[in-house]
């Protein structure tokens, strides 16, 4: 699928695209967001490229606002789109504990434990009843009530990527326990929770992909919107009704389909999509395959990083590939058989004390 030359150099290419400041944007001199930062970031803990993941993470750490939130959109440090999303406040939590995984940098941890904490603490309080969390604050600082199954999928995973760093900092979040098994509930049987994103593929595979929906439920899923989603020898489509195929969500399939024990089938979705791949690594974002066109017109780090971390997933060659391909690497909480017998706190993680 990719030798070790190809691996390394999309991980140069992702470093190079980083600011000398940290900053870890779509392309250089490109917009920010949190998400897709902390996803880029993970790549290069792969790559052996650490004090740059750490530094892209401190970055964002240095911007959180006091109520735990990001703005959902920065150039050139700048917030250029204000709106705070819950889905920007998790994520940090899946980055730390991948970069933990990786790295034992016990110092990252400790400075960057409150900020992971003020982060969830914000998604908790934007929780609705039902258990789906709200998509966004309103200008009042109010959850709206729009809810968004992609998002609060992701949110499922970095709760409980949040509930294992709890433990190593020594200091238990009761609601975020309380918080994931109510959201993981809905996940898996509230779909009037949600709004109708459908015609979209990542709210497909996300409930499978963020782990609340696993085993024969998730292949019953997968199958279910494969003919809908799948182009064969392409990738899949973003959405359902645009002849439009996209590297990530390609990858991001694959990662679902490693959760659902369809290894073959992950390895066939990476490698399809490897016509998005150019010869220094990096990646466009999609392609539009009745026009033979790259659209849009740009090659992001986070499509680069979605290809590196389905890889991992699938040959295993990081201490943090069972983070997406493993939904039992994580604690128990919020899973559909929370009392199943797991070692979660897999190869002795052990504690750290901020």
């Amino acid at each position: 699928m990719l030798d070790a030359d190809q691996v390394r150099r999309t991980v140069a290419w992702i470093a190079g695209e980083q600011h000398r400041d940290g900053a870890l944007p779509w392309f250089a001199g490109g917009q920010l967001d949190p998400w897709d930062s902390v996803e880029a970031a993970m790549a290069l803990d792969l790559g052996g490229e650490h004090a740059r993941a750490a530094a892209a993470y401190r970055w964002l750490a240095g911007r959180q606002r006091a109520d735990g939130s990001w703005a959902a959109e920065y150039r050139g440090g700048v917030e250029t789109a204000p709106g705070a999303e819950s889905n920007h406040a998790g994520y940090l939590a899946v980055g730390l504990w991948h970069s933990w995984l990786v790295s034992g940098d016990e110092e990252l941890v400790t400075g960057l434990w409150p900020a992971v904490r003020a982060g969830l603490d914000l998604v908790t309080r934007m929780q609705l009843p039902g258990g789906a969390v709200s998509w966004a604050l309103r200008p009042d600082g109010t959850p709206d009530d729009l809810a968004l199954l992609t998002g609060n999928a992701s949110l499922f995973q970095a709760l409980r990527c949040g509930l294992a760093l709890a433990e190593l900092a020594g200091e238990a979040q009761p609601d975020w326990e309380l918080a994931v098994a109510d959201l993981g509930t809905a996940l898996r049987g509230r779909p009037e929770a949600f709004a109708d994103r459908s015609r979209y593929s990542m709210d497909w595979y996300y409930p499978v992909l963020g782990g609340a929906v696993t085993g024969v439920a998730a292949r019953e899923l997968l199958a279910a919107g494969w003919d809908r989603f799948v182009v064969p020898g392409l990738g899949i489509r973003c959405v359902a009704d645009r002849p439009w195929v996209t590297g990530a969500e390609t990858c991001e399939l694959a990662l679902a389909l490693v959760v659902a024990g369809r290894r073959d089938a992950a390895l066939e979705q990476v490698a399809a999509m490897q016509h998005l791949r150019e010869v220094d690594g990096s990646y466009w974002t999609g392609f539009v395959y009745p026009d033979d066109a790259r659209w849009p017109v740009e090659r992001t780090t986070w499509t680069a990083a979605a290809v590196l971390l389905a890889a991992d997933a699938l040959c295993g060659a990081s201490p943090a590939s069972g983070l997406f391909a493993d939904p039992w690497a994580l604690p128990p909480a919020g899973m559909a058989d929370a009392t199943a017998p797991v070692d979660w706190l897999a190869r002795g993680a052990g504690t750290v004390h901020p």
